[in-house]
């Protein structure tokens, strides 16, 4: 993984100067941003490998600029924060962040929590088109339609339905998909995760009593099935 270029966006000087040695010293380029419209700037010329975000920015609020680069962009992003309230942390990753560090932090877990966030985003690469039943995925214009119905879904559901249907057929655990969505500390938010599963069938399924695209397998998790598979599973 080393070489590979990281975009950090971050107000504070001390805290760029930080991070730009601890990710200069462990092998990545490092480009710096020291504003939220700098950083936006930075991504129409970069292709970064990740995204470092301190949410404290002096012209654009944080979460507003995850929100808005998750909404065009797949590279995977680390939010970084002073503040360890545990519903911005949740907010950030419900904005479509791939992770949440509440600052100070060790470097030798910093640097572990970017390794597995790249290593997801390099496993988890998906087709730019998937295709199933009357359901269709375009990664390349971020549009999910339904019979040529177009679907708006949160960034939270995207990612869902995204890792879903890369593995369709496949029985993906609820700690797995909650690791894959939220990050190595939620595996064991099975209530929100059952909330956003709800969301997501209510958008594309055709009959919510019987699910043919998500069913549960019990006590386990979820499997994506093509149409042609009946949804015996219950919606939970």
């Amino acid at each position: 993984m080393n070489g590979q270029r990281i975009l950090l966006i971050a107000a504070e000087a001390a805290s760029r100067r930080l991070l730009h040695a601890l990710l200069t010293q462990a092998g990545f380029q490092v480009t710096l941003a020291a504003s939220g419209h700098e950083g936006l700037e930075q991504m129409t010329l970069l292709s970064p490998a990740a995204i470092i975000l301190d949410l404290r920015l002096p012209d654009i609020a944080g979460l507003q600029l995850c929100q808005e680069l998750c909404s065009w962009s797949d590279t995977p992003i680390i939010v970084t924060s002073t503040n360890d309230n545990v519903q911005l942390k949740v907010q950030a990753l419900d904005l479509g962040a791939d992770d949440c560090i509440t600052m100070p932090f060790g470097s030798d877990e910093f640097l572990a929590r970017l390794r597995a966030v790249l290593r997801r985003a390099r496993r988890d690469a998906v087709p730019p088109l998937l295709e199933n039943g009357a359901l269709r995925f375009d990664q390349a214009n971020r549009r999910v339609t339904v019979a040529g119905r177009d679907v708006s879904l949160t960034p939270t559901e995207y990612e869902l339905l995204k890792y879903l249907m890369a593995h369709a057929g496949k029985v993906i655990t609820y700690p797995t998909l909650l690791r894959v969505i939220w990050g190595d500390e939620y595996t064991n938010a099975y209530a929100t995760l059952r909330v956003f599963i709800a969301q997501l069938r209510r958008k594309i399924e055709p009959d919510l009593n019987r699910p043919s695209y998500i069913v549960t397998v019990p006590r386990i998790g979820y499997r994506f099935c093509s149409q042609a598979e009946p949804g015996a599973q219950g919606a939970h």
